[in-house]
């Protein structure tokens, strides 16, 4: 079986164009839907053929690197239109990181809203490799009749739900076609020498030898061609579909991208089922793929076929399975028979961009949902769990508010648990402005032995990330030196909750002096003296309010980094430049510093202004002081929840 993944922007018509391919020779073809991906099974002229078809929503283009694990090649389904290349991008991107061999169908021809040249112009603005028409439309009264095959140079003309007719090359065609061809040999023999002393030499090259180039010339990722057609209309299916059987790699060249060795499965997508458990839809790479086999490590316990029919021994290499009762089976993951291991970079998915805290609605249900994220996050590598630094609940960060839905459905379809979600909290810290000295003496009789302590310290703001600093210059044995650690003890305790309800850091305390009783001071009584002291010292000391700033990385379509600065202004953000992506054409790298509190406007604030077709990367930076009324509004907020 030979796999290819269809991807491209919504409303492309991807699922118009996987059902046409399904039904050439297959009335009825296999399909499975899991989450965001479809898998459609057929037969054509003999062969195996697996589609795999992922949601078009701007944040599955993030996640489409899993489907890529799997594919021997990818169809780019775009719209026909100019203005909306910017909206393939994404994809672009996605399949030149994984070094996957692509064919780009031009949909929708039927309907065009602009000239293909300016649709194969604007989507090379995103292509490091040269796109080139191995079509050109024939017009008739501005409408798309048909389309002439430039390597074979025959004519074809359109008919609806049925196979294009062969006929007579178009007249008013021939001088446009000619122009198209000999463009296509030009870049053909860019990658070609033989080809390209013949074109020198004015021979015409044989039609088979030109086949053959073409072939090669995809497979390598020197060239990528472009195609024509209507699914819905089954306009130029045919042809898109030979063109695949004659130019798509065997599953060893997969193999080979994913680290070769001794794999032989990868693990490209798990949905948890009810009643089975975590389910991985594998890919063989090679031979070993067996029911009760070893496969990374422990026994496959069983597999199924994509629609849920079970009781399959094993898996050809190429073929397309699903794993049951399997455990040590993760998606993302390429398998050997006695070990895992990640697969590359580019089948992780882009880092997570939407954060939310997950609580049950009911109490009886928290040892279940903790188990039940665990498991998710097991089962979708493009989802992350965390925890919650400032209310210590569990934490999931998504690609997006589908893939947020589609999570959420899963916990209470698949575990019968009720949630409540909501955005993290920055972690707000405080500090102090000034230096103070503070005495306080603990003193407390109750019958027997009683607590004696007496500390002075000197508060003072420390350099902003020094986190607490702690010393003593005590002289004379004023506070036994058994008892020091106490104080800093309690003194780290009073750091806990700040005068404005924080904690506090950045901040130096020195031990200066103290007393001690022979028989009532301990350990506990001076912890408490060194606790009071700084409750007591921090409100004199000026407090003030920090908020955290995240560094954040966009990586944008060129056309939308001007649009940037106004809407990191907007945020309250610091703009600290951009330059040109060197490895993704089109593409710029913002770098901005955001105050955390502005994230989740970010990612409705970025997909609003970039058609959803940028994302960004954070981590935390720094520190800054807030003061005013929006410290006020903070603290009365906090203090309210």
């Amino acid at each position: 079986m030979r796999c290819v993944a269809v991807l491209g922007p919504s409303q492309s018509g991807k699922s118009e164009l996987v059902k046409a391919l399904g039904a050439l020779e297959d009335a009825h073809p296999a399909s499975e839907t899991a989450g965001h991906l479809s898998l459609s099974r057929f037969r054509f002229m003999g062969e195996d053929w697996g589609v795999l078809d992922v949601a078009g929503g701007p944040e599955f283009a993030r996640m489409g690197g899993a489907a890529l694990l799997a594919a021997d090649a990818a169809i780019l389904c775009v719209a026909p239109d100019p203005e909306e290349a910017v909206l393939a991008a994404p994809w672009l991107r996605a399949i030149e990181a994984a070094e996957l061999p692509c064919f780009l169908f031009i949909n929708r021809m039927d309907a065009p809203k602009g000239r293909v040249r300016d649709i194969v112009s604007a989507l090379q603005a995103y292509s490091r490799h040269p796109i080139v028409l191995r079509q050109v439309p024939i017009r008739e009264n501005g409408e798309v009749v048909g389309a002439i095959d430039l390597i074979s140079e025959r004519a074809w003309r359109y008919r609806e739900g049925q196979h294009s007719q062969l006929v007579a090359m178009p007249k008013a065609e021939a001088e446009r076609e000619h122009e198209a061809r000999a463009e296509l040999l030009e870049h053909m023999s860019d990658f070609d020498d033989a080809l390209l002393e013949e074109l020198i030499e004015d021979h015409e090259p044989a039609q088979g030898a030109l086949y053959e180039i073409a072939r090669r010339e995809t497979q390598d990722r020197a060239l990528l061609p472009a195609f024509l057609g209507s699914a819905s209309h089954r306009h130029g299916i045919l042809r898109m579909m030979k063109a695949l059987r004659h130019e798509v790699p065997q599953v060893d060249v997969l193999r080979d991208r994913l680290g070769g060795g001794d794999a032989i499965a990868v693990g490209f997508h798990a949905q948890i089922r009810k009643h089975l458990g975590k389910c991985v839809i594998l890919r063989a790479l090679a031979d070993g793929v067996r029911a009760g086999g070893q496969l990374a490590g422990g026994g496959l316990g069983g597999i199924a076929e994509p629609g849920g029919k079970p009781g399959k021994d094993h898996l050809e290499p190429g073929e397309i399975g699903i794993s049951v009762k399997s455990d040590q089976l993760d998606a993302g993951r390429v398998f050997s028979a006695g070990a895992a291991r990640s697969v590359p970079d580019w089948g992780q998915g882009c880092p997570p961009a939407v954060a939310r805290v997950v609580t049950p609605v009911h109490e009886r249900d928290e040892v279940r949902l903790s188990a039940a994220l665990a498991r998710l996050a097991e089962a979708d590598p493009m989802l992350r769990l965390e925890q919650d630094a400032a209310t210590g609940h569990a934490m999931l960060r998504f690609q997006g508010p589908m893939h947020e839905r589609q999570v959420m459905t899963s916990l209470g379809e698949d575990f019968g648990i009720e949630i409540a979600t909501q955005a993290p909290s920055p972690r707000y810290l405080e500090t102090i402005s000034k230096p103070v000295e503070e005495h306080y003496r603990h003193r407390k009789q109750s019958g027997g032995a009683g607590q004696f302590a007496d500390v002075a310290v000197i508060l003072k703001p420390a350099g902003r990330g020094e986190g607490f600093v702690f010393a003593e210059v005590v002289k004379g044995g004023a506070v036994p030196r058994n008892f020091i650690p106490s104080v800093e003890e309690g003194a780290r305790e009073a750091l806990d909750k700040g005068p404005l309800g924080f904690p506090v850091t950045d901040i130096a305390v020195t031990l200066t002096d103290g007393k001690h009783h022979a028989v009532d001071s301990n350990d506990f009584a001076f912890r408490t003296a060194g606790r009071m002291a700084l409750r007591e010292g921090l409100p004199k000391a000026g407090p003030i309010l920090l908020q955290p700033i995240d560094r954040i990385d966009i990586h944008v379509p060129s056309i939308y980094s001007g649009a940037m600065v106004s809407m990191i202004s907007s945020l309250k953000g610091q703009v600290l430049g951009f330059d040109r992506d060197p490895d993704y054409r089109g593409w710029d790298l913002f770098r901005a510093l955001l105050p955390a509190s502005a994230e989740e406007g970010l990612v409705t604030a970025l997909g609003g202004a970039t058609q959803g077709t940028a994302w960004h990367e954070q981590a935390f930076d720094h520190y800054e002081e807030i003061y005013g009324r929006e410290a006020e509004r903070i603290s009365k907020e906090f203090a309210d929840a």
